[in-house]
């Protein structure tokens, strides 16, 4: 019944997420906040091109002493200030995804309703926000690579070459197949390990929703390719589906967290270890 999102990412801050400029200053004559800032990538910004969605989960920086003075508030459709910069369009993949940039232009919002938690007190949902995130994009790349595996084995199964099926025919095929059903249930176990025991109520859990979206990501970049290798000019045409896929999958390299993001965190956390054997 409501269109929703969620707003982080700005224009000069995407990785570095602590680094927003996104501001909301305190009005103590009116008892709210006055937020100015612009978000970007915003999934779900706007259907039209001209009205935003119905409802916001926006961060802002409410504090100067630390980079994670960050607080959450909830934005309405209609608040005064609060537009649809630009809809994005001719993406390179996700194209079912309303994408947009949202501008709030000295947004009014009342501390007792639109404060989401504690002030300066957001740094830490975000971060185990984020970690939730990364689990579920990691589920749509595994989701990615079985599409990508059902299409090639189909193909590879009906295509005649040489008197024979693709699939028992070519070396070269085999190993694209085998390989990729090798690596998606690699994901798959991986996947379902670290979803089984994310702890929903705190952070936390980040080398490893850094780890199976790392690993997951690329793993269905690259079996989506190979699909399209199997089915050779068919799969380049969108007819046959696996173009898409390719597409798709490669955003998840980049939202959610950027592959190098991910080498960063992990790297220190597993320093964090301090000499510990890993299980």
């Amino acid at each position: 019944s409501k269109i929703g999102g969620m707003c982080m990412s700005e224009p000069n801050a995407g990785t570095d997420v602590l680094g927003m400029k996104s501001n909301a200053v305190y009005d103590s004559a009116r008892d709210g906040f006055i937020l100015n800032g612009t978000k970007m990538w915003i999934t779900n910004g706007t259907l039209t091109g001209k009205e935003t969605g119905d409802l916001f989960l926006v961060y802002a920086r409410t504090g100067t002493e630390k980079r994670s003075d960050i607080t959450q508030f909830v934005v309405e459709a209609g608040m005064e200030g609060f537009n649809v910069g630009q809809k994005i369009t001719d993406k390179l993949g996700m194209r079912a995804s309303p994408t947009a940039e949202l501008v709030f232009e000295n947004v009014f919002l009342p501390a007792k309703t639109h404060v989401v938690g504690d002030v300066n007190g957001a740094t830490l949902c975000m971060m185990r926000n984020l970690e939730i995130e990364r689990v579920a994009l990691a589920a749509m790349a595994v989701g990615i690579a079985r599409r990508s595996l059902d299409e090639m084995i189909a193909y590879a199964s009906n295509r005649p070459a040489f008197g024979k099926s693709s699939l028992f025919g070519f070396g070269q095929i085999q190993k694209h197949i085998s390989e990729s059903y090798a690596e998606y249930m690699a994901g798959k176990c991986y996947l379902y390990a670290t979803a089984n025991g994310l702890d929903l109520s705190t952070y936390g859990n980040g080398l490893d929703a850094d780890g199976v979206k790392l690993y997951c990501a690329t793993m269905a970049k690259n079996v989506a390719d190979r699909a399209i290798q199997v089915m050779g000019g068919y799969g380049y045409c969108g007819e046959y589906t696996v173009e898409r896929l390719w597409r798709d999958a490669k955003l998840l390299e980049i939202g959610g967290g950027t592959n190098e993001s991910h080498h960063k965190n992990m790297a220190r956390d597993l320093h964090k270890l301090d000499g510990d054997k890993l299980e």
